[in-house]
């Protein structure tokens, strides 16, 4: 007798081993064609999995996250089936599921082109429709090595040598084509209908850049025909969006192979910076933050006693000078620690609240870096709390009121909170850490925030609160954080006199609200599709005259606004009127005021507002007040 729990807590008895299938088969005829996989006291299985035991079981479909995740793992190896018939000679290599959609590499002897994709897909398509069964059989390793070094496939071969020897292997075989994996995988390739290759890339056989180049092809599946629509409709949007090419057209930034990793900011596109730092240099006023600024490089001995060495030295930049090693810092809060031992501190004393917009280095991959949203040199809005821990809580709560305003002001609504606990790998007692992930816990209840938990993703040093800002498209990006630090004030020996007249370890928040300005500077281009709101734009107005006649009015009335602290440029060059309009509505400027006779005569202007709206004839002072009333709702259109 063999007993089933379902996820309602129900329980089905069963008098004989059976598989997933078959359960599915039992409860209903839907849910026998929808199952893609089940899972069996918590472990993902093939609906061919036999029970032969008492079990709690879910059935996996495809409307699951789990069942996405079969999708396209099976998609993966329909790619690799649809290569090997179509070009019998390329060698198979690794095929894994990525974020949205999955890649395989293979070894050919020429590159694939775009056409050769439309091609495989065809035929991945016209396997899918043959409904072919997916099945699994397991080999002993060294077996299973041999088999695939009899059909040629050398690099299967040898990632199938490189398991241990008294481990076997499992092979799933759908038509003709026999692969290494895993598992699980859909029932049949019928299971697979919503799929699209998008690109060929290189890739270096297991990332190491002496062995050969592959290609992989990259590939997105989903549940729905609707939802590959849409995500296809969300990949075309975003490259309308994308800040490095926003970026160039509207003459904001650059990054060059001279410096790679660091950004070179243009006129306009530091106007932007600017903006951003001034607006958080004033949250910091408010908020009983007192800005500093600490050096860049600092000794080695200080980052091994924060244990950064050891976590981060591959990422560091180091230098050398009169025999001792320095690192470009690739994060504030060491710094932070010093400045707050210098001087004997008090409980009356805290929170103490430091910010600074410090540049700090990380050595990224070449391959990793990305516009300027990930690069090697940044500056972070970097705050940190010194505090007792009867303070945590109310600080916690604080900050997540004070940062959901700032998002706020910057247009972004929507917040996903997550916290992130102890990783395998850390510093510190478990107590400590009991105390640390409680106090992040009960700030985000007190908040009335809804969240989820991230096992093991913290800091090494502590646990911490993630902000996740969802964009116009759908988009997630991890921007603000706040982490619970016990360790660091103890390793560096940072202490402040209680109401006792004793010796304490304050405790150490870490937090940052935007992040690397870099990187959200980017995420502002792409939300906007770089039509800034006008409190952010690099120019807020442009003035144009339609003849020579009104240059000189036309200069003092950019004057005027300027001096009331817009940020205002003329066009006053010999063009037609409709030209200027439409080039400077490319550049996506919030107004243009157009000057002509009239408008001089009158002592007036005529506004376009940014999308094309014309806005009339005003006066000076009236468009003034428009334009600070615009600035002041940080209005975000």
């Amino acid at each position: 007798m063999v007993q089933i729990t379902l996820p309602d807590g129900s329980q089905r008895d069963y008098p004989a081993a059976l598989t997933v299938a078959d359960v599915a088969a039992s409860i209903g005829a839907g849910l026998a064609k929808a199952a893609l996989a089940g899972k069996v006291d918590g472990q993902t299985v093939d609906t061919s999995y036999l029970i032969d035991r008492n079990v709690a079981l879910s059935i996996i479909t495809a409307k699951d996250t789990d069942g996405l995740e079969v999708i396209r793992h099976s998609t993966a190896h329909l790619l690799a089936y649809a290569v090997k018939e179509l070009f019998p000679k390329a060698q198979v290599t690794i095929g894994p599921v990525i974020e949205n959609g999955f890649f395989y590499d293979f070894s050919f002897e020429r590159p694939f082109t775009l056409d050769d994709l439309a091609v495989i897909e065809k035929r991945m398509a016209e396997l899918a429709a043959k409904d072919e069964p997916i099945t699994r059989r397991v080999l002993p390793r060294d077996e299973a090595v041999a088999y695939f070094k009899g059909l040629g496939e050398h690099y299967k071969a040898e990632i199938i040598a490189s398991i241990p020897a008294n481990e076997d292997v499992s092979l799933y075989r759908e038509g003709t084509f026999e692969d290494l994996c895993r598992g699980p995988h859909v029932p049949s390739t019928g299971k697979l209908k919503h799929f699209k290759l998008m690109k060929v890339a290189g890739a270096y056989w297991r990332g190491d850049h002496r062995n050969e180049m592959l290609q992989r092809i990259y590939g997105t599946a989903w549940a729905t025909k609707d939802d590959l629509q849409q995500h296809l409709t969300q990949l075309e949007e975003a490259e309308k969006r994308d800040h490095r090419k926003l970026g160039r057209e509207l003459d904001l930034f650059h990054v060059d192979d001279h410096a790679p990793g660091m950004v070179f900011w243009h006129p306009k596109g530091w106007a932007v910076w600017q903006a951003v730092e001034q607006y958080m240099r004033q949250v910091y006023r408010d908020n009983g933050y007192q800005e500093v600024k600490g050096p860049q490089l600092l000794d080695k001995t200080l980052w091994e006693k924060t244990g950064h060495w050891d976590k981060y030295r591959d990422n560091m930049f180091t230098t050398e000078s009169e025999k001792r090693d320095y690192a470009l810092k690739p994060m504030n809060c060491p710094g932070h620690i010093l400045i707050f031992k210098q001087g004997l501190k008090s409980y009356r004393d805290l929170p103490l609240r430091y910010g600074e917009f410090g540049q700090c280095h990380r050595n990224e991959a070449t391959g990793g870096l990305h516009g300027i949203m990930r690069v090697r040199g940044f500056t972070q809005d970097d705050g940190h709390i010194f505090c007792t821990e009867d303070q945590i809580l109310s600080e916690c709560v604080a900050y997540t009121t004070l940062l959901q305003k700032v998002y706020l002001d910057f247009g972004f609504k929507n917040i996903i909170y997550k916290i992130a606990t102890r990783p395998e790998q850390r510093i510190g007692s478990d107590e400590i850490w009991d105390k640390a992930e409680h106090a992040l816990i009960e700030s985000l209840r007190a908040s009335g925030c809804d969240f989820e938990l991230s096992p093991g993703e913290g800091a090494f040093y502590g646990p911490k609160v993630e902000y996740t800002l969802k964009d116009a498209i759908g988009r997630h990006w991890q921007c603000g954080t706040i982490q619970v630090d016990f360790s660091m004030p103890e390793r560096l020996d940072a202490d402040y006199v209680g109401e006792d007249s004793a010796r304490h370890r304050p405790v150490m928040l870490h937090r940052a609200i935007v992040g690397s300005l870099e990187r959200f500077i980017g995420i502002l281009i792409e939300e906007t599709a770089g039509a800034l709101p006008t409190w952010l734009a690099p120019v807020q107005v442009k003035v144009l005259n339609i003849t020579d006649a009104q240059a000189e009015y036309a200069q003092n009335v950019a004057k005027t606004l300027q001096n009331q602290g817009f940020r205002v440029q003329t066009d006053l060059r010999n063009e037609k009127i409709t030209y200027k309009i439409r080039e400077h509505s490319m550049q996506k400027v919030p107004y243009l005021v157009v000057i002509g006779d009239k408008e001089m005569a009158s002592g007036a202007v005529a506004v376009r507002a940014r999308g094309g709206q014309d806005l009339g004839v005003m006066s000076l002072e009236d468009f003034s007040r428009k334009i600070s009333d615009d600035v002041a709702r940080k209005s975000i259109t």
